[in-house]
């Protein structure tokens, strides 16, 4: 074993200045891509920790002065954030669910080749990515059918992705048909072979559609702003637009020590972002897989 390491080693051919001086290059560009998209967020949470006055002086670039935490306990003393942390995890959960199940039982039937009528039902899909009824027509639905200051209003519209649909469908026809025919055989019917074995096989996919659609469900906040007129009822992201944008902090911050309104801003934009970003980690290991299983195939 030790004497084919060594002649791999050896068989290698060495680097030339041209392939030495295009690594730098990628590493050198990656590493400038990487600060420009890392920076903006570790600027927020600097400036969240950081004493008033070194904010108010601008000398918060790279590191954080006067180093303290008070920003974040205003944020968890105040009661709306609790609450609509509680709304967030409620839809997010909710409308994943509904998303996954909705979307693989739409997938499934058009990934086999012996449903009939699936190329037409496909073109009419298809359409929907291009045509939409409009803002309007929606609201004038979600109104018709009662659903106005209720969570289903946020958790149903958005229950099937055509995209998410087609990828999902593409990675269903890359299972074997033979496994399902055996199936068959043994007296499985539709919903069993779906459950037994085209699920079980399609973990990869089904854990990217997870966090693409969680990460819809935990940043939207348009809906909630539209369907929903109790504010008990609000997500934490129109918590976070009230207190980013329009400063509609009511007093949190009155009265706190070493607290502004911008560290108490960023403490918010924190607390909202973090919990998203720790399920990438848990996923991570079935993203690539399962995006590019969905893009093999047309």
């Amino acid at each position: 074993m030790v004497i084919n390491m060594a002649k791999r080693i050896k068989s290698k051919k060495p680097q030339g200045m041209g392939s030495k001086m295009f690594d730098l290059m990628n590493y050198l560009l990656l590493a400038v891509v990487g600060f420009i998209m890392f920076y903006p967020m570790y600027y927020v949470f600097i400036v969240s920790i950081s004493s008033s006055q070194f904010i108010n002086q601008g000398m918060v670039n790279f590191i954080p002065r006067g180093i303290n935490f008070d920003a974040y306990k205003a944020v968890f003393a105040n009661a709306r954030i609790w609450t609509g942390y509680r709304n967030t995890l409620l839809y997010t959960g909710l409308g994943t669910l509904i998303c996954l199940v909705c979307t693989s039982l739409c997938a499934y039937p058009l990934s086999r080749k012996d449903f009939y009528g699936r190329s037409v039902f496909t073109v009419l899909i298809m359409i929907t990515m291009f045509v939409n009824g409009g803002l309007i027509p929606t609201y004038l639905v979600i109104n018709n059918l009662k659903l106005i200051n209720t969570m289903w209003a946020i958790v149903l519209p958005p229950a099937i992705s055509t995209y998410n649909m087609v990828v999902m469908r593409t990675s269903f026809q890359a299972i074997p048909d033979s496994l399902v025919e055996s199936a068959y055989l043994d007296g499985a019917n539709d919903i069993t072979s779906f459950t037994k074995i085209v699920l079980p096989l399609s973990k990869p996919i089904l854990a990217t559609m997870t966090l693409f659609y969680a990460v819809h469900h935990w940043n939207s906040y348009f809906p909630a702003m539209i369907y929903l007129n109790d504010q008990e009822k609000y997500p934490v992201q129109v918590l976070m637009r009230d207190i980013v944008v329009q400063g509609d902090m009511a007093g949190e911050i009155a009265g706190t020590v070493n607290v502004i309104a911008t560290n108490y801003k960023y403490a918010v934009i924190i607390i909202s972002i973090v919990p998203i970003l720790l399920v990438y980690p848990l996923l991570q290991k079935y993203f690539t897989k399962g995006v590019m299983v969905g893009a093999v195939k047309g």
